[in-house]
């Protein structure tokens, strides 16, 4: 049976933050991730998972000025240091909630720069920052992101995710394998997601188009859920998605999949 967790960037957003940990275990969620939550004290965020009865599956590690147009300092020449200060302050969070994976943002490429160096960077930076998260017992997850959505970015497909992986060849860094995206950039789910789950560390889901509901759009996530279940992932699948309304409203395609209590 797959275990949800529940994206809080985009679920229940009509909640201030803080209060979106107990809608989520209301509505039956057994783990939470979100970009980040780094504007909290370590000691609050994880108050809320506890006092929820919440597992902190996943956030993002900080992804640089957002406002400025940054997504992700990886790939980002001169922003090796602020790189490196944002390895730290993810694994002091993860210590501080229990979480055992980080996603680390690659970051845009500028018009006219050379994508072979910026993906040379980007590979020395995950390797730095596996080694520093494997001495913490975190894993490093790396998710492609397809251009439409964000234009720019250096990842963008499951096969460049897989090559990556391949040559770096490091026990701490693993995929996260965002269907959603996948959808977009490739299609063809089902035969890619059960050649790449030995990547595979986290899943996250949404419908396609639009990233609402997982039960609107093209894809059929039952036929996946049920492969994922017979190929025996044992991972969470995050729901990474924008209601189309009040989030518990549009919870009815997740209801068979709950632990009947």
């Amino acid at each position: 049976m797959p275990r949800f967790s529940a994206n809080l960037s985009f679920l229940f957003a009509d909640l201030p933050f803080e209060k979106r940990f107990a809608a989520a275990a209301a509505a039956g969620f057994g783990g939470v991730e979100y970009v980040g939550a780094y504007d909290m004290p370590m000691a609050s965020v994880k108050s809320l998972l506890s006092d929820n009865g919440l597992e902190q599956v996943l956030f993002n590690m900080p992804t640089g000025d957002w406002e400025k147009g940054e997504r992700g300092l990886a790939c980002r020449p001169g922003r090796e240091d602020a790189f490196r200060d944002s390895v730290v302050r993810a694994l002091d969070y993860a210590a501080a909630t229990g979480c055992r994976m980080v996603h680390c943002m690659a970051g845009l490429m500028g018009k006219g720069e050379d994508a072979g160096e910026l993906a040379r960077l980007y590979c020395d930076n995950l390797l730095y920052a596996a080694d520093l998260a494997e001495q913490a017992g975190v894993k490093i997850l790396i998710e492609p992101i397809n251009p439409i959505d964000m234009p720019g970015y250096l990842l963008n497909s499951v096969e460049q995710a897989a090559v990556i992986l391949d040559q770096l060849d490091h026990p701490n860094l693993a995929l996260q394998f965002d269907i959603y995206h996948a959808q977009i950039v490739g299609g063809n789910i089902a035969a890619r997601l059960d050649k790449h789950l030995d990547k595979t560390a986290h899943i996250q889901i949404a419908g396609v188009p639009g990233r609402h509901e997982p039960d609107s759009g093209e894809l059929n996530y039952p036929f996946l859920f049920y492969m994922l279940d017979r190929v025996g992932y044992d991972g969470w699948i995050g729901c990474e998605y924008r209601p189309h309304g009040n989030t518990d409203a549009g919870l009815d395609w997740i209801r068979p999949w709950m632990p009947k209590s």
